[in-house]
């Protein structure tokens, strides 16, 4: 059994019969790859079902039915009907466009060559075939899954990095068969005849089962020590050709890739469920109405000649009311929030402060679904290599005889990683090194210059590293990043090693050459005691005791190979309960099937959202198991990047995309949809309590026109201001106080307890605008207690709103005062229109009613006084870090700290210097014209642990840098 998996195997495909310079007989895969998320054909049922996973969208399309049955709906058969095709119109849009940037990056022109009607062509990896034979060159990727026929190097040796497929970044050795090592030329390659027989496609990155058979020759076993996967790159060798065994998703980085999921944030899903149970309760309104109007029909029945289309049948009713008070439910949450999120993506995609100058690499959101998930990670999963760290090592300082050289003086405290983000791009010499000292002390025969010269000499002498000539120029392939700052640092210093052979190191030492005859090496191998797997994980697990399941300051390290096992059924538990109770975990040399395996594990057992981060191909299964996915634009490709949710060009930027933007589209969004839910339920539980005044007859309060502009227009704008202007806290004092994280993480803005409270709250809102108007001041006409509500819920999402923009009070008192103008123009409008004769002038006799003015006054202030008093108790005997930072923020304010100045020296807000920024297409380089230089080579090393037909030793001797290498033509 393979390690690359651990859990239990998929059904194998049948083995394949490959014919050398002959066509196939079996039809395969082709070679084109795509990881977008819908296809032609897919895109219109995969949207749907989506779309129709959100209640709200499920809700409304049987409000939309229902209304098509004749004479049911108070409203109309499209007043829902339209809105929600509408809807689903924008949102479709908005996915066709989020997945089209996604397949255009997928399209970058990648080509190889490959021996076509006896001639080499260059052609695009999609129209790579099986059976074809394909020349890869120094530094490339391998285009498909192939068997290696010859390569430059001797015994048809190549080496390759892997870190698309395994995370490393060390080179492996892979080698062709003596019988095929000699086919270099065209006419041979030409020439050849036979079949390949292998087994069928699967994912077991490090297994191979094949053989060779050439007319006339035996047959002979190929295993993976002679398979290339596609992903891996070549490296220190010219150039390598080979025979096409798997392509596209037969591959075995396809085949350990996981579908595309469809992700729905936390939000969203907790939405959901009180949409819901708002549904219910919408019921029970219905069933009381229903109760209500057949009883009343039975008391008044036969003295209501006026109420002409009164029915007397209760399921005819039920439907009515259910229609009636449908919008319970808001229908303008759904595009409401489609424009909040896609704005928030803008926002992260236009920050100066997540943009790469130096690969001219923006942050990039994919999706905007999950823009609140980011506020609400617990788990982060990190691939390591190129992701957590840059791998980028300097030679700065050194001991030698006890004296010290090199200066550093930033050493002396400890550094940040502002401090690394500043540093200059470092230069592919790796060496920073500046003491004259050192060479004076060897020219001027100090005590220590023997000591300086031997050290010297052994920085350049006793390493992995194989030197690549390109013109004058040394190109140093490392083991691994130190590794290769010690020869550069060696180098600069006048000790350069300069070639190998299969016998000796080459080096020029201050204007003279030495050759240094290579020791034999000794490699002692431990082997992992994988049966006791089992016992080891219950020991720990026991040795924790009461700890267990809590966070506790250790580290657990597991391996691949033991982790196959902990991940079985059997022990699945164990293990998370033992990972569960450490403060990080460290997984080593793990498939990429491992990687989502371990995320899936802690995403289904533990209620907390995950985040994998990683840069390559072998990340991508993680990246799309984990609720949110994170790729970083890397050395290793785009394959992570296109299967992400988000894209960032250094690992560092995850902290303001989670601190800041995370915790600022929580906020935003959860407002947003408390409000939606606040401002519906106030105005249509006042229909309920008409109902007990009009009979139950079905009858509505308010005039059609205003029912149908609330959402639409009088009460459009707070909720966008809500979801795109508002913030809790300033960028600096979210980074500042990293601990405010902690209120969008547990969900203390956003749960059960909070929504319903708002709903509540509402409820109390609705009783006081009908009732107060109807009984106290005895005029509750439709018009005046509907601009009474319009009033009340903008003012209310004024109190809601803690950064005030001036587009906050656009939205709060434009939306007041557009009701007026409206409630004039349409009191007026007839006879030049012939609509609403029954307006006519009483826009006037509303307006110079004074209890409409005192009223106006009254009514919202009654509203709000609860909400008022009871914000002011909580923050003066319970107030948070939150409220503390934000007067904190205030002070500041006043003291005129936190003011930005535009070009005319004019005081503006943060937000509004944010919105001078969205009309840059290209972010300034200035603002990061220092960072860390990312394409710097992030070093390789022979893997000592591949138990391959070649062994270390075996390579360093076969090695010759002074040997032209074989070309082809």
């Amino acid at each position: 059994m393979s390690g690359a998996t651990s859990s239990a195997d998929l059904d194998e495909a049948p083995a394949r019969t490959i014919y050398l310079n002959q066509p196939q007989q079996s039809k395969f895969r082709d070679n084109w790859v795509s990881t977008a998320k819908y296809s032609v054909v897919t895109f219109l049922p995969r949207f749907l079902y989506e779309q129709i996973r959100k209640a709200a969208n499920a809700f409304f399309l049987f409000i939309a039915l229902l209304q098509q049955i004749p004479d049911v709906s108070p409203t109309g058969r499209y007043t829902t009907l339209v809105p929600l095709l509408f809807i689903l119109t924008v949102a479709g849009i908005k996915e066709i466009i989020e997945d089209y940037v996604s397949m255009i990056m997928e399209k970058a022109v990648l080509k190889t060559k490959f021996l076509r009607n006896g001639m080499w062509q260059n052609i695009m990896w999609k129209e790579v075939a099986v059976g074809d034979i394909v020349k890869v060159t120094n530094g490339q990727h391998l285009p498909a899954d192939m068997i290696i026929i010859s390569s430059s190097e001797p015994q048809a040796m190549c080496y390759i990095e892997t870190a698309n497929l395994d995370g490393e970044t060390n080179l492996k050795i892979r080698q062709g068969l003596s019988q095929t090592a000699s086919l270099q030329s065209r006419e041979e390659l030409m020439k050849v005849s036979g079949r390949i027989e292998c087994e069928g496609p699967n994912r077991h990155l490090y297994d191979f089962t094949g053989n060779l058979r050439l007319d006339g020759q035996s047959p002979v076993p190929v295993g993976p020590d002679q398979i290339l996967l596609r992903g891996a790159q070549l490296r220190n060798t010219q150039w390598v050709l080979g025979i096409v065994v798997y392509t596209g998703h037969d591959t075995k980085l396809m085949q350990n890739s996981t579908k595309a999921p469809l992700k729905r944030s936390n939000v969203e899903k907790v939405t959901n469920m009180q949409i819901l149970v708002l549904f219910c309760i919408l019921l029970v309104m219905a069933l009381v109405s229903s109760v209500g109007a057949l009883l009343w029909n039975r008391t008044h029945g036969e003295v209501v000649w006026y109420l002409e289309m009164l029915s007397v049948n209760f399921g005819y009713n039920l439907l009515t009311f259910i229609i009636l008070y449908n919008n319970l439910i808001p229908i303008s949450l759904l595009v409401t929030l489609e424009v909040v999120k896609f704005t928030q993506a803008l926002f992260i995609n236009w920050d100066i402060d997540m943009y790469y100058p130096e690969t001219d690499t923006p942050a990039m959101a994919r999706t905007s679904n999950l823009n609140e998930e980011l506020g609400q990670v617990k788990y982060l999963f990190s691939d390591k290599t190129g992701t957590l760290t840059c791998n980028i090592m300097n030679f700065k300082k050194c001991s030698i005889a006890g004296v010290t050289y090199g200066h550093f003086p930033e050493l002396e405290r400890e550094r940040s990683s502002e401090d690394f983000s500043q540093l200059p791009p470092s230069t592919s010499e790796s060496c920073e090194f500046d003491d004259p000292r050192l060479l004076q002390n060897i020219e001027n025969d100090h005590p220590t210059a023997v000591h300086i010269q031997e050290f010297l000499t052994l920085l350049a002498v006793c390493h992995t590293v194989v030197p690549e000539r390109q013109g004058n120029k040394i190109i140093y392939q490392a083991s691994s990043p130190d590794e290769g700052a010690l020869v550069k640092g060696a180098k600069k210093l006048g000790y350069v090693f300069t070639g190998r052979t299969p016998r000796s190191v080459i080096i020029d030492a201050v204007s003279s050459r030495y050759m240094w005859h290579r020791l034999p090496m000794i490699v002692v191998k431990q082997h992992p005691l994988c049966k006791a797997t089992r016992a080891s994980l219950t020991q720990h697990c026991a040795n924790l005791g009461e700890s267990l399941g809590k966070e506790n300051d250790i580290a657990l390290i597991i391996d691949g190979h033991t982790l196959k096992y902990a991940l079985s059924f059997e022990v699945r538990q164990s293990f998370l309960d033992l990972a569960l109770s450490c403060k990080a975990v460290i997984c080593c040399r793990v498939s990429p099937l491992q990687k989502s395996e371990i995320v899936d594990m802690v995403k289904k057992h533990v209620n907390a959202i995950t985040l994998a981060i990683g840069d390559g191909a072998n990340d991508v299964g993680m990246i799309q198991t984990a609720h949110v996915g994170v790729g970083i634009s890397g050395n290793e490709g785009m394959q992570a990047t296109n299967c992400s949710d988000y894209a960032i060009a250094q690992f560092s930027y995850l902290e303001k995309l989670l601190l800041v933007h995370g915790a600022w589209s929580y906020n935003r969004v959860t407002k947003c949809i408390l409000y939606c839910f606040y401002k519906n339920v106030v105005l249509y539980i006042i229909e309920l309590w008409f109902a007990f005044v009009n009979g139950f007859s079905g009858q509505i309060l308010f005039e059609r026109w205003c029912i149908g502009l609330y959402n639409v227009i009088f009460t459009a704008l707070p909720p966008f201001t809500l979801g795109i202007f508002e913030r809790s806290c300033t960028q600096d004092s979210m980074l500042r106080f990293p601990q405010l994280y902690k209120i969008t993480q547990n969900a203390d803005g956003f749960n059960t307890r909070v929504f319903w409270g708002h709903c509540i709250n509402a409820l109390i809102h609705s009783i006081i605008l009908f009732w107060f108007p109807l009984k106290v001041l005895e005029h509750g006409k439709g018009f005046i207690i509907s601009y009474y509500v319009v009033v009340t819920v903008c003012l209310k999402a004024g109190l809601e709103t803690t950064a005030w923009t001036r587009f906050s009070h656009l939205a709060v008192w434009g939306s007041m005062l557009l009701w007026l103008v409206f409630f004039g123009v349409y009191s007026a409008i007839w006879p030049t229109f012939p609509i609403a004769p029954d307006m006519l002038g009483q826009a006037g006799m509303v307006l110079r009613c004074g209890y409409f003015w005192f009223g106006l006054f009254l009514v919202p202030t009654a509203c709000l006084v609860k909400d008022v008093a009871w914000t002011a108790a909580k923050h003066t005997y319970h107030k948070t870090l939150l409220e503390q930072v934000q007067e904190l923020e205030t002070k500041t304010r006043e003291l005129g700290k936190a003011m930005l100045r535009d070009s005319n020296g004019k005081s503006v807000n943060e937000r509004d210097h944010l919105l001078k920024r969205l009309g840059r297409k290209t972010p300034p380089s200035l603002f990061r014209a220092h960072s860390v230089q990312q394409s710097v080579s992030h070093g390789y090393a022979f893997s000592q642990e591949e138990h391959g037909v070649v062994s270390q030793s075996q390579v360093v001797r076969s090695y010759d840098t002074t040997k032209r290498r074989a070309e082809i033509e």
